[in-house]
């Protein structure tokens, strides 16, 4: 694809030579993102937010990645408090708002919301979660992560094995990452959910028609067994009908350290989109695998910030001059490479 001025609204988009230029534009950013250096390359350029779903690690993501390139952010975190709880549509809403803009970030609770709105914007939109459909970019942060935590013992994604564990019918940033696998080869992988949360039939339709190999399990322990990543997702409750409906599923697939030890190889790594529900009925990731150096979650979320900053600067065709802009940091600024979890 041409990343260059493009809406980034599905990972349908993508192609793997796509995914590569990203990840390599990714790693050249990385002493930004980690405040080794500064650019300002978009100096004067606006991001506007647009999150009408509760959101932290993606909203300020979003933003600490565009003002490490040196852009300014204008937010706006709820319906209420825009145009559209007056009656306006989502099409005058994009033609107001990207005449203000460089860039949009949007996150809308109906699917294909995010989509309606590019077409009326004049300016590149970045879908940051359209309800239970997708979530591009944190497929993209989620494959780069497996790729480097991959890369650290020798491996590739090539011949992966993964198990996806939790809510596979909602999750929308599980049904965006197998889509990304897809691209691959020799995928291996295990579904692995409560009867009624298993993934959508398309989503699983994508993998095997690539010939990869897919199963499904309903058991936590079978499931997790002889694989390189463990994925866990949470309940999502507000795709539900009702709280009632989802306390049904909560908590019945609980990944501790026990269960860990018992089930996985010693070496398998722990991912989580994020939030994990740490509250007592659920613990889908228990907290007593903070100290497991397997564990990724946070050097995960670390890597949400370069992806992003990877999209902005491929989006807004700035690759080429990020290090003519660029100079060193002038405060002081902690160590920031990444803890053993």
């Amino acid at each position: 694809m041409d990343f260059v001025g493009s809406h980034i609204l599905s990972v349908d988009q993508f192609e793997r030579g796509d995914i590569d230029r990203l990840f390599d534009v990714a790693d050249g950013l990385a002493p930004f993102a980690q405040r080794e250096r500064i650019t300002r390359v978009l100096q004067g350029a606006i991001l506007s937010n647009m999150f009408f779903e509760p959101s932290t690690r993606t909203r300020v993501s979003f933003g600490s990645a565009f003002n490490l390139l040196g852009g300014d952010v204008r937010e706006t975190t709820e319906v209420k408090a825009s145009a559209l709880a007056k009656g306006e549509s989502l099409h005058d809403t994009a033609r107001v708002l990207s005449g203000y803009s460089d860039v949009i970030v949007m996150r809308h609770p109906e699917e294909g919301s995010v989509a309606e709105f590019a077409t009326a914007s004049r300016v590149p939109v970045i879908n940051a979660g359209d309800g239970a459909n997708e979530h591009p970019s944190q497929a993209l942060l989620d494959l780069y992560t497996v790729r480097r935590e991959l890369a650290a013992r020798g491996q590739g994604i090539d011949g992966l094995r993964i198990a996806v564990v939790g809510d596979l019918r909602y999750g929308r940033a599980v049904h965006s990452l197998l889509k990304l696998l897809a691209l691959f080869d020799q995928v291996s992988v295990h579904l692995v959910s409560p009867p009624g949360l298993e993934a959508p039939e398309d989503v699983i339709a994508v993998l095997e028609d690539g010939g990869h190999a897919v199963k499904v399990y309903h058991d936590l322990g079978e499931g997790i067994h002889h694989v390189d990543i463990l994925y866990v997702t949470r309940t999502q409750e507000e795709r539900f009908t009702s709280p009632e409906e989802a306390d049904r599923y909560r908590g019945l697939f609980r990944v501790n350290q026990a269960i860990y030890t018992e089930n996985c190889e010693p070496n398998t790594v722990i991912m989580h989109p994020l939030p994990r529900d740490s509250r007592a009925q659920a613990q889908e990731l228990d907290d007593d695998l903070n100290a497991n150096p397997n564990l990724a979650i946070f050097r995960q979320t670390d890597n949400g910030v370069v992806v992003r900053m990877a999209l902005f600067a491929m989006v807004l065709d700035v690759v080429d001059q990020v290090n003519d802009h660029a100079r060193s940091v002038t405060w002081y600024t902690a160590k920031r490479t990444p803890p053993p979890n």
